[in-house]
């Protein structure tokens, strides 16, 4: 099916950085990330491939240089380049092949596999997988000539789409074999490496699995135990250690693995720094635990692993001793973006069973989908839905456009597709009433299977220090750049006089003209508009954070979420606008259907945006953030609930 198509229509063709990352200097100050911040900070210096304790010349030359609009926008610039006109990477043949692997997907997952069945398994059942082979969908983006699909990262969005509109489970046990699994080896793997494994993974002959947490290490990944010490003669390691909550882990052959190692420095120290190994089963001292029970995708195994005394030829080291912050962090932000694609498609599913239900029940002697109550659910599913897919297939298009710098984006489209599709979960099970409870409907397991997503592969509060943070110190670097120029103004007048202008102008309310008119379609100015002053109150607010705060901005949460929170609402205005100026200008049949989406979406965004980031400059709302942290710290030491009950005991 998948492979077969395939093959026709090709035929002619969690990682510490120890405290060690020096995030800003302003002032003669400098500030460290503490480990617990470790993800917060890690992509930025991954971006060009620096290492995080000494970012040094070439990261300061790759963030001059940045094109990502996520990066400008927390200098107040916006760098269209990768935004409009809206990304269509897919030339005819493509899409040809594309649609031809489109239908037999659909098909399976209509008529083969059967969702409910693998919830009440708890694993997708052997017919199931047998089909999924038989399509060659353990293998979409490798290389044809290593057995793959070979599908870029805009084909690969449509077919997870498809499989996030069906059944979660599976798609989690697609993404854990292909999406991070060895993803590892098909990015980093030497030519020795791909040759060996990728067939039989490819095939799903074998399975794949990625072991980056611990019983004590989730985001802190400093505190990391797992070790592999290089055996006398050099000829292999030995591993021991755990690593829990595993997806495939209780049946996967092949696994990426993160272990401590001793490393020797250039000044002849020894210290331990993150290794990546590709580790067989069939080494020996592998093992799993029995399946973790869940909440939700309980079609995916979900196992502890464990490593004893594990002999790993040296051949199998991944990405270079000491490399593995390098490996994880590319691997988790090259399968951020698919995630968002597989939820659009569960949003879809979402809005459809809202519809059909909707449209068909009669209550008072009205059909419910014309009372406004039910209209507004609908009306809202259907705008978050309509923004995640736009900013998943944008975002896979800058990605097979070459683009390096995506780290801010792909962060943004995990947090919002996974709390848009929860949104979506829960208002069609309220719109479905009593029905939507039921089992049989399908939503409550949809429900249960979105719960994870706000979890894994980064939580969704670590991701929005990770945002904050490294546009963040993106900006700090123009700041830093501005007070070189102070100490030399004769030689560096227009810069000063430059930044100078734009404060000035921005103190007294005066826009700098930022505009984005010329990109959108003229029947968007006003959402334009509205975009472009946000762009511009944000970079202002940003830099005026610096300025208070300096290093201490680190320490500074509840500002900082606010900051992300503006930064993912801005984003996806960007988003909609483009793909809604493309079906304007291309008289699409859904075109205005769009615009109405688009409109809605910037007008009640730039309300957020203005509102957050008043939040996060305003002295009084610091005050209630004290008055939160107190009131935190005394349900902690209370154990619970501190308030005296109101009938006295």
């Amino acid at each position: 099916m998948f492979r077969s198509v395939r093959i026709v229509a090709r035929s002619a063709s969690s990682l510490s950085v120890k405290g060690q990352f020096k995030f800003l200097r302003l002032g003669g100050k400098s500030t460290q990330i503490t480990p617990a911040l470790w993800q917060a900070t890690a992509a930025a210096a991954q971006a060009k491939d620096v290492s995080p304790e000494k970012p040094g010349k070439k990261a300061a030359a790759s963030q001059d240089e940045s094109r990502s609009f996520g990066m400008n926008l927390f200098r107040g610039k916006i760098a269209t380049e990768q935004v409009f006109p809206y990304p269509d990477v897919l030339d005819p043949e493509q899409k040809e092949e594309l649609q031809m692997l489109v239908d037999p997907c659909a098909k399976f997952f209509d008529e083969q596999n059967d969702a409910l069945k693998n919830d009440a398994l708890e694993k997708v059942d052997d017919h199931s997988m047998q089909g999924l082979r038989e399509m060659g969908a353990f293998g979409l983006q490798v290389p044809q000539d290593l057995g793959g699909l070979g599908l870029n990262n805009t084909q690969y969005a449509r077919l997870v789409e498809i499989v996030g509109a069906h059944d979660l489970g599976v798609a989690i046990t697609l993404g854990a074999h292909q999406s991070i699994g060895f993803k590892g080896i098909l990015l980093f793997g030497s030519p020795e490496q791909k040759k060996k494994y990728l067939p039989p993974l490819t095939a799903g002959e074998q399975m794949a699995a990625f072991c980056l947490t611990e019983p004590a290490s989730g985001s802190d990944a400093s505190s990391i135990r797992t070790r592999a010490v290089l055996s006398e003669d050099g000829s292999h390691y030995v591993m021991n250690g755990s690593k829990i909550w595993i997806s495939n882990g209780g049946f996967a052959e092949v696994f990426t693995v993160f272990a401590q190692t001793p490393v020797k420095t250039a000044d002849g120290e020894t210290k331990d720094k993150v290794t990546a190994f590709i580790v067989e089963r069939s080494f020996g001292g592998v093992s799993s635990g029995p399946p973790e029970k869940k909440m939700g995708i309980k079609a995916s195994n979900t196992a502890e692993v464990y490593f004893e005394d594990v002999k790993i030829p040296v051949e199998n080291v991944l990405g270079g001793v000491g490399g593995g912050f390098k490996v994880a962090m590319n691997i988790l932000n090259n399968g951020r973006f698919g995630m968002a694609a597989a939820l659009s498609g569960t949003m879809k599913y979402c809005i459809y069973k809202a519809v059909e239900h909707a449209s068909n029940r009669t209550q008072f002697g009205r059909k419910i989908d014309s009372f406004g109550a039910i209209q507004e659910k609908i009306a809202r599913m259907t705008i978050v839905q309509y923004v995640t897919e736009s900013m998943a297939y944008m975002l896979s298009a800058n990605m097979d456009q070459g683009s390096s710098e995506f780290q801010i984006e792909a962060a943004i489209s995990k947090i919002f597709a996974s709390e848009a599709a929860w949104f979506c979960a829960d208002e069609a099970i309220q719109v479905l009433g009593g029905m939507g409870y039921m089992r049989e409907c399908g939503l409550e397991r949809v429900m249960r299977d979105l719960r994870i997503f706000r979890i894994f592969e980064g939580t969704n509060d670590i991701l929005r220090l990770f945002v904050a943070l490294t546009g963040i110190q993106y900006a700090g670097k123009s700041l830093k750049e501005l007070q070189k120029a102070l100490k030399n103004p004769l030689a560096n007048m227009g810069a000063i006089t430059g930044a100078a202008t734009k404060r000035a102008r921005r103190m007294v309310g005066i826009g700098s003209g930022l505009s984005l008119a010329e990109h959108c379609h003229p029947d968007l100015k006003d959402s334009a508009d509205k975009t472009a002053k946000a762009v511009e109150q944000f970079g202002g607010t940003v830099e005026d954070l610096l300025i208070k705060f300096n290093k201490n901005i680190i320490d500074e949460q509840f500002v900082l979420k606010r900051v992300a929170d503006s930064a993912i609402d801005i984003y996806c205005m960007v988003s909609v606008l483009s793909r809604a100026s493309r079906s304007l200008k291309e008289n699409l049949s859904s075109a205005q259907h769009e615009k109405l989406m688009c409109e809605v979406w910037c007008d009640e965004a730039a309300e957020r945006i203005q509102s957050n980031l008043a939040a996060a400059s305003s002295s009084k709302v610091h005050k209630n953030f004290d008055a939160l942290v107190n009131i935190s710290k005394n349900v902690v030491q209370n154990g619970g609930a501190f308030q005296v009950h109101p009938l006295g005991y």
